[in-house]
């Protein structure tokens, strides 16, 4: 890996009750936006893209509470997806991976009028938006 820009960042993990399930759900959706396996060990795996990467674990020192995007820590993470074209597509094929369509009524400007992105959420709760670069 490069030397990064300081304040960028080096990695996420999440913490997530089912490995198998959540490994599927993610790995489906980081491969899409280009991230590429990077470890993986008993109970969890990362994916990377440049000099960031994003970990699922399945830790034995979890709390049994489900992940609440609503409660204090993580409500989502938001990731860059291409145009609007490769925002629809992977809303298009989010269903079928484990994710689903939030704010449906609002889609694609929940964000507001300036924006085209869609907030989906997987089987564990947790929320991503997927936005889409100005025309």
């Amino acid at each position: 890996m490069s030397s990064a820009p300081i304040g960028t960042i080096h990695h996420v993990e999440l913490w997530v009750p089912d490995i198998d399930r959540a490994a599927a759900q993610w790995g489906w959706l980081l491969t899409e936006l280009g991230y590429q396996p990077f470890q993986e060990w008993t109970g969890g795996c990362s994916w990377r893209l440049a000099d960031t990467y994003i970990v699922i674990e399945q830790s034995p020192d979890m709390l049994a509470e489900p992940h609440d995007r609503k409660r204090p820590g993580l409500n989502h993470l938001a990731f860059h997806a291409g145009d609007q074209a490769q925002v629809d597509a992977l809303t298009a094929a989010a269903a079928e991976n484990g994710w689903a369509l939030m704010f449906a009524d609002k889609h694609p400007h929940a964000g507001g009028p300036q924006t085209y992105a869609a907030y989906l959420s997987n089987t564990d709760g947790y929320e991503v938006e997927l936005t889409a670069s100005n025309p």
